[in-house]
């Protein structure tokens, strides 16, 4: 059986007999049934921000306290997180962004690295007019949140991170095929590079993407920064984020809790929305003062 790493950091890892041969399609601008709202490609409310090298899309939705959603890499979209935001967005101001590389942002010519994908969302944080926010993060973006926490402190009063746990070198692979993907399911990439700025280097993204995610490890050194609450979402049949490096995360993270959604795979947002979102919204919705962290029990104590 062929396995392919679309990585919504990895966004999907799809299996024609496994998990649904139509997954890719969850990641469009126009197939997930979740929302009515084209996030990510919704040309009404969407703005750029000139982030070093590179102008990055935004959109914002709603009043309130502030939330940054950060969605899956690879070949990941705000619209993936459709209802989450449709829910977010009766309470709080909602910033959307599409990720350097994806969507609407461009790619620009420098090294991807952690600090670039962090300063890209403080950038779009600046011309939004927020000072601190709470953060949503799937996948990838749950990482770029908890390298904004790191460097940043002042500009987060929160994380609910999603499928993001300690990360060892060589875990994920180091090539992704725009040819495969367009054999697997060319409509989602006919439809992906009609929003591109510069749709013929996707594949020259995808390769600095997937090298960058590949030499990447993620451990002490990030989450013993991290100071403000967050909340670990994981579903129980996670393989880009098993369940024991986000229970090894929630160990270090100071102030931390964490939840293991049932019968739910890396998207565990679109598998058992009812439970994610009835883990997050609140979290989102609390005021940071009231977040006290889980408590950590050590294996076997008594």
């Amino acid at each position: 059986m062929k396995r392919f790493f679309v990585v919504g950091l990895l966004t999907a890892s799809l299996f024609c007999g496994g998990f649904s041969c139509e997954a890719a399609r969850y990641f469009t601008q126009g197939d997930n049934p979740g929302s009515s709202t084209p996030y990510g490609d919704n040309l009404k409310v969407g703005k750029y921000v000139q982030a070093d090298d590179a102008k990055i899309y935004y959109e914002v939705y709603g009043k309130g306290d502030p939330v940054l959603v950060l969605h899956g890499g690879g070949v990941g979209s705000p619209y993936e997180m459709g209802k989450l935001i449709d829910a977010l967005k009766k309470n709080h101001k909602v910033i959307v962004m599409s990720t350097r590389g994806h969507g609407r942002s461009e790619i620009g010519n420098s090294p991807l690295t952690c600090k670039q994908k962090a300063d890209d969302a403080v950038a779009v944080l600046n011309a939004a007019g927020e000072k601190s926010v709470k953060i949503l993060g799937f996948s990838d973006g749950a990482y770029t949140a908890y390298e904004i926490a790191a460097l940043y402190p002042e500009r987060v009063a929160g994380i609910a991170a999603i499928g993001a746990g300690t990360l060892q070198v060589g875990f994920f692979p180091d090539k992704m095929s725009l040819s495969d993907l367009e054999k697997f399911d060319s409509k989602f990439i006919e439809e992906q590079k009609k929003i591109r700025p510069e749709p013929e280097r996707w594949q020259e993204f995808f390769d600095k993407y997937m090298k960058f995610w590949h030499d990447m490890s993620v451990g002490e050194e990030t989450f013993g920064k991290i100071k403000c609450p967050v909340l670990l979402v994981v579903g129980d049949e996670d393989d880009h984020a098993p369940v024991i490096t986000v229970l090894r995360a929630h160990q270090i993270i100071e102030n931390s809790r964490l939840c293991v959604i049932p019968k739910s795979w890396h998207t565990t947002f679109l598998d058992n929305y009812e439970v994610t979102a009835a883990a997050i919204l609140p979290f989102m919705d609390s005021p940071a003062k009231d977040l006290t962290a889980g408590k950590k029990v050590a294996y076997n104590s008594k």
